[in-house]
This record gives C-alpha cells, sequence and structure tokens, in this order.
C-alpha cells in the first residue's frame, strides 16, 4: 500500500492534468512541453517510471487476488504521440496473466455489421483485472468525425445521420462509462497531447534511421493536413464525456519521460484508492490450510 506523503506527492504531480468537468476545458491551456516544472534527464525519469512500476504490480497483484474490481485504460493520440512505447515502459512490471492489450485498427466487416460500440465492450477487462485499449471508442467520435465517408462504411440508416451524430454518440459514450463505472470497473483515460512540431521531428527520425523505417506510414503525413479538426474533435470529446469516475488526463507528451510519469502516478493513484487487499480466509478455509500443513509435515521425503 502507498504512504499517505507518497500519496500526496503523486496527486500532486497528476492533478493539473486531470479533467473531471469538461465545461470549461480548452485543449490551448495544455502545454505539449510542459515538464511540471520537474528538470530530470532521461535517466532520472526512467528511475521514477521504473519506482512507480514496482508499486504498480504490488497493486495489480492484489487487484488479481481479490477479483473484484477491474481497471479500463484508455489511451488516445495523433500519430507518434507514444502510446505504445509508454505502455511498454507503464506496464513492463505488471503480471501479463492480469493484464490484456487491445489495439483497436479499423473495423472488420463483421464489427460494421454490429452498433459501434459492439467490438469495444466484448473486450472490457474482467473483474481482477487490467484492460488497455489502445485507441477506443472514442475513436468514433475522432476519426470518423474528421473524415465523415468513414461513416458511410457503418451501414447506418440515412434518417439516423443528421448534425447531431457526434453529441448524440458523446452523450452514448458518457452514459456507457457511467454504467460500466457502477460495474465495478475504474476508467481512466490519457490523451498524450503532442505537439505538431514535435510530431514532425518524430516522422523525420523514423524516416532517418532504417531501424525506425518501419513505424512509418505515409498516411501518417497527409493527417497532419487535419491537424486542427483533430485537435477541435479531441477538445470536444474530451469537454462531452470528462467526469469523476471516467477522468481524463491531457498528458504532456513532448518529453517522452515525463508522459511516462505521469501516467505511472495516475494509474498508481487510481488503483490506490480503491482500497485493496488481499482476500481473507474464513475459519473453514483456516481449517483447511491448518490440515494441509500438517499433512505436509507428516509427509516423507
Amino acid at each position: 500500500m502507498l504512504e499517505q506523503d507518497i500519496r500526496d506527492r503523486i496527486q500532486k504531480l497528476v492533478h493539473p492534468f486531470c479533467i473531471t468537468k469538461g465545461e470549461r476545458f480548452r485543449l490551448k491551456d495544455f502545454d505539449p512541453g510542459d515538464t511540471g516544472g520537474m528538470t530530470l534527464d532521461k535517466a532520472q525519469g526512467a528511475e521514477l517510471v521504473q519506482l512507480g512500476t514496482k508499486w504498480l504490480a504490488e497493486e495489480q497483484d492484489m487487484l488479481y487476488a481479490q477479483d473484484r474490481w477491474s481497471l479500463l485504460i484508455i489511451f488516445q493520440a495523433m500519430d507518434a504521440a507514444g502510446k505504445d512505447s509508454t505502455i511498454k515502459h507503464v506496464m513492463s512490471g505488471v503480471n501479463p496473466q492480469g493484464c490484456q492489450v487491445f489495439s483497436f485498427k479499423q473495423p472488420s466487416s463483421e464489427e460494421l455489421d454490429h452498433d459501434f460500440m459492439w467490438r469495444y465492450v466484448i473486450r472490457l477487462p474482467e473483474r481482477g483485472r487490467i484492460g488497455i485499449f489502445n485507441r477506443s471508442y472514442y475513436e468514433e467520435v475522432l476519426v470518423v468525425r474528421v473524415h465523415p465517408e468513414a461513416l458511410k462504411r457503418e451501414k447506418l440508416p440515412s434518417q439516423l445521420v443528421g448534425e447531431e451524430i457526434w453529441d448524440e454518440r458523446l452523450a452514448d459514450i458518457a452514459r456507457f462509462e457511467d454504467y460500466v463505472s457502477r460495474q465495478g470497473t475504474k476508467i481512466l483515460k490519457f490523451f498524450l497531447n503532442v505537439s505538431r512540431k514535435e510530431q514532425k521531428r518524430r516522422f523525420e527520425e523514423r524516416l532517418e534511421q532504417p531501424e525506425k523505417n518501419w513505424k512509418f506510414s505515409p498516411s501518417d503525413v497527409m493527417e497532419r493536413k487535419f491537424w486542427d479538426d483533430y485537435m477541435e474533435a479531441f477538445e470536444k470529446a474530451i469537454q462531452a464525456t470528462a467526469s469523476k469516475h471516467a477522468p481524463w488526463f491531457v498528458v504532456p507528451a513532448d518529453n517522452k519521460w515525463f508522459t511516462r510519469l505521469v501516467v505511472e502516478a495516475a494509474i498508481v493513484d487510481a488503483v490506490g484508492s480503491l482500497g485493496l487487499s488481499y482476500p481473507k480466509l474464513d475459519a473453514a478455509k483456516q481449517k483447511e490450510l491448518v490440515a494441509a500443513r500438517t499433512a505436509l509435515a507428516h509427509e516423507r521425503s
């Protein structure tokens, strides 16, 4: 369990980036290059992340053993913001048995024959487990909103597709998250807020280094033309769906060490707030343990 002074320090780090009320949220108020006043180098940042990973591993073990709560972690971002590497570093110490990661690509024909939430609902984490969505149902109000032609592939009845569809979908998502949270799933949503300038630098790095060429897609450059549209879509999504039970964290993403530190701290704080503990055995189970211990003691070696 986390000591109170450590919890206080973690909450102080995370608080500036946590959005629980979206009405006044404006993306322009959040600096992608912010480091919270910290002046650590890459190695020092990695050391802090490693410490947080150790705490998370301990809490995840209790989460799995208690088998009551589950945790859903959602990552949304522009390309090259660092989603994959953040997941890799932050979750490196977690027992794979209790963690599930899903990366959602373009929907299949089967998925298009269902409502827009279907393929995400069936991937929700089981009790005792951490589920990570690398992109999520928010793509339906981000990519699909920026590229309305994608909406046509979803085969909705024409009379249901009007100007209100984006507000309707955001309202559906907010209600869905309210429902899921009341079933024992803690929801954390991270928008990795990378600047357009830093994204360009990372794309150029992928092009210049052969070992990173595989990460690059020409479509990534094409999407930069829609940068302002995406920023507006992200802002509207956060405004409509930020809540206490499903907060958004607008995490500065220009410095990867700080991104990982904030994400790690937010997850550790959220899991720590659940008051987890290892299951206590009743009298009958305790009696069984005594019998088993006695049997082992009398067993011939």
